[in-house]
């Protein structure tokens, strides 16, 4: 569980901050439902831009913003996109929440809200004296720089130096300071060594998305309540909701499914990640260009037991369909030959390489277990492809201007094209078995016990119903924060 216990002098110091920088800290019931925020706040948010460095900001750590680049509220159900059989060749409807309306245009800043609330509110976690450390393959990191910078504290983002340079140029624009490691994607390994070296400095303080259990009490408690939402808005009659997928980072969105399989039981629940480091289906080893996603080790905090199936993505296929979303021949294609219209061409353009592989898991999913059209299969989009301008271009020097063909041979090779090759149905031993290599990271490498390890997979409600439920206390020690700043009552 998290750890809650309060340290006054700690506590003092990050009130006194907030009172002079006028921070008020949403609650996680506000990010599931944004209309309860206080109207004076929302009146606010109505001159504010999306990724301004404003404490008011906070309160778009939610799915239900409006797509708005500056001076939105909230609505109803989260932004979405539905990918139409003509696109997917599956005849079930994938739907796919959308990240690019979150500040810093990826929902990691509300997994690593969720990390770092619980220490800040407590007093654990001290703005005078502690540096907020990120350790990331890309995303988290800048969501945990960017709220650092909301809550008056110093955040430092490490990340493998491949990621795409859009992410070090913002990151460095906000005043992170920025610890490049070596490799790519998969080279996480590489994060916790440098992490490690951090630790034994009191001044720095690490909020390790891998490991950290804020990460999945905000992604049951947000991502997983808007998911459910979005699933009854757009159900029609006879729809079930037959799947969900999400590629494993750090694997805190997979809490969603924790919450999707208590409210609609049949539903399965599937881990991607890239077929170029198949850690799950076989091992562990080489790199991949899946921005986002962690390889070579299962994050302490996947909820392995509750996981039905994995499902390998080869990085060629997102890389290809980066492209074909993206260029003015791509673009075309999916006009004339496909019929898409100008909104969904425009929405496609939300998909970010994780998304993109995302989607290709739903599809495989689909194509196994014969999914038909009153199938609903949900995932998120992370980021989109405003993350990975560098890469589209990168690709064009590599490979040369896109044209009509490429987008011809693109769809029907990496997506109508896909099989149901590399990927299993994970029985409880394979379970059991990819939950004990956990120990090899955990246990030998970062200081957890095996009793520990133990306890995630036998004490189910001890650890997992558990943390999900401390989002009520949390909630508690927020509203009391707010109460001894004085702010809200004042606004």
């Amino acid at each position: 569980m998290i750890d809650l216990t309060r340290k006054e002098a700690g506590l003092l110091r990050n009130i006194q901050t907030a009172k002079e920088s006028g921070i008020i800290i949403p609650t996680i019931a506000q990010m599931r439902h944004p209309e309860t925020i206080p109207q004076p706040i929302q009146e606010k948010l109505k001159g504010i831009g999306l990724w301004e460095v404003n404490p008011l900001n906070l309160f778009r750590i939610t799915w239900k913003n409006e797509a708005k680049e500056s001076g939105g509220l909230f609505q109803p159900v989260p932004n979405y996109v539905e990918l139409p059989s003509s696109l997917t060749g599956v005849p079930c409807r994938i739907i796919a929440m959308v990240g690019k309306w979150f500040p810093t245009g990826c929902h990691k800043v509300g997994a690593s809200f969720g990390c770092l609330a619980p220490r800040l509110v407590t007093g654990q976690f001290d703005v005078s004296r502690h540096k907020a450390v990120w350790p990331s393959t890309g995303n988290y990191c800048r969501g945990g720089a960017f709220n650092s910078k909301l809550l008056g504290a110093q955040g430092v983002a490490i990340l493998p130096a491949e990621m795409s340079q859009e992410r070090f140029d913002w990151l460095h624009s906000i005043g992170a300071e920025v610890i490049a490691t070596p490799g790519c994607e998969s080279n996480v390994k590489e994060i916790f060594d440098k992490t490690n070296e951090l630790k034994a400095d009191p001044g720095y303080m690490i909020f390790n998305q891998f490991e950290e259990m804020g990460n999945p009490l905000w992604h049951y408690n947000v991502t997983g309540y808007a998911m459910a939402d979005l699933f009854e808005a757009i159900k029609r009659p006879g729809d079930r909701f037959a799947g969900a997928c999400f590629t494993s980072g750090s694997a805190g969105t997979m809490s969603t499914g924790d919450l999707l399989k208590e409210r609609y039981p049949r539903l399965r629940l599937a881990v991607g990640e890239a077929l170029q480091c198949p850690t799950i289906l076989n091992n562990g080893f080489g790199g991949h260009r899946i921005e986002g996603i962690g390889d070579k080790h299962i994050p302490w905090i996947h909820n392995v037991k509750n996981t039905d199936m994995a499902i390998a993505i080869d990085d060629e296929d997102s890389q290809r369909l980066l492209r074909l979303f993206n260029t003015p021949d791509g673009q075309k294609y999916l006009r004339e030959e496909l019929g898409l219209e100008e909104p969904l061409l425009e929405k496609l353009t939300w998909l970010g390489i994780s998304g993109i592989a995302n989607v290709l898991c739903c599809i495989k999913m689909a194509k196994y277990y014969e999914f038909t059209e009153h199938d609903v299969v949900g995932t998120v989009l992370t980021d989109s492809a405003s993350m990975y301008a560098s890469r589209i271009q990168e690709l064009d020097r590599n490979h040369g201007p896109y044209n009509y063909t490429e987008a011809i041979l693109d769809h029907n090779l990496h997506m109508l094209g896909l099989k149901t090759d590399h990927m299993t149905e994970l029985t409880y031993q394979d379970r059991k078995r990819v939950h004990n290599l956990k120990y090899y990271t955990w246990v030998e490498q970062q200081g957890k016990t095996a009793q520990e390890l133990d306890a995630l997979w036998y004490d189910e409600a001890g650890t997992w119903d558990a943390v999900h439920a401390q989002a009520e206390e949390l909630d508690e020690l927020i509203n009391e924060f707010n109460r001894r700043t004085g702010l809200l009552e004042n606004l």
